[in-house]
């Protein structure tokens, strides 16, 4: 069993603290949640971004705690059970999408879309990185969860800001 330094020590968290004061600012959060907005014009999903500085002490598995949040932020509670999460877990490097019932898509499409992110974000491209996510994301949703009536905006049941957990 190898242990790592860096989680003992808390590391993790104040690394995750800094970058989320740093590079998730009001005006990052703001440009996020604009093309959401736009984004979901043009499809049936809800995509809600949620940024955690650090895993919190009862969860230590990024992809459970991933799961946690969708539960907790109602992302599966949509009429058309269209929700999507994009869950990053700063201090941990880690980002994770999980997709309701509703969404067709298939499960490679959402981990390239996380590789893209994961390699993004190692290069401090922060910003960038997080639209093209969101983009690539909407892309997917597009086909897998069409508009139900051509040209009618869908119904808008989840927040457009990004979550800071």
């Amino acid at each position: 069993m190898s242990v790592n330094w860096k989680e003992l020590s808390g590391w993790a968290s104040v690394q995750g603290q800094w970058l989320r004061r740093r590079h998730f600012n009001a005006e990052v959060l703001g440009h996020l949640a604009e093309q959401i907005r736009k984004g979901e014009e043009n499809h049936s999903g809800e995509l809600v971004v949620a940024i955690e500085a650090v895993l919190p002490a009862h969860e230590a598995d990024s992809a459970q705690r991933a799961l946690e949040v969708f539960g907790r932020l109602r992302v599966w509670d949509t009429p058309l059970n269209s929700g999507v999460l994009l869950y990053l877990a700063l201090g941990q490097r880690r980002i994770h999408i999980i997709a309701d019932r509703g969404i067709q898509a298939d499960p490679a499409q959402w981990a390239q879309i996380c590789q893209q992110l994961e390699k993004d974000l190692a290069a401090r491209e922060y910003l960038s990185g997080l639209l093209s996510a969101v983009s690539a994301i909407e892309t997917v949703l597009q086909q897998g969860a069409p508009a139900q009536t051509p040209g009618t905006a869908s119904i808008n049941v989840l927040p457009d800001e990004p979550v800071l957990l």
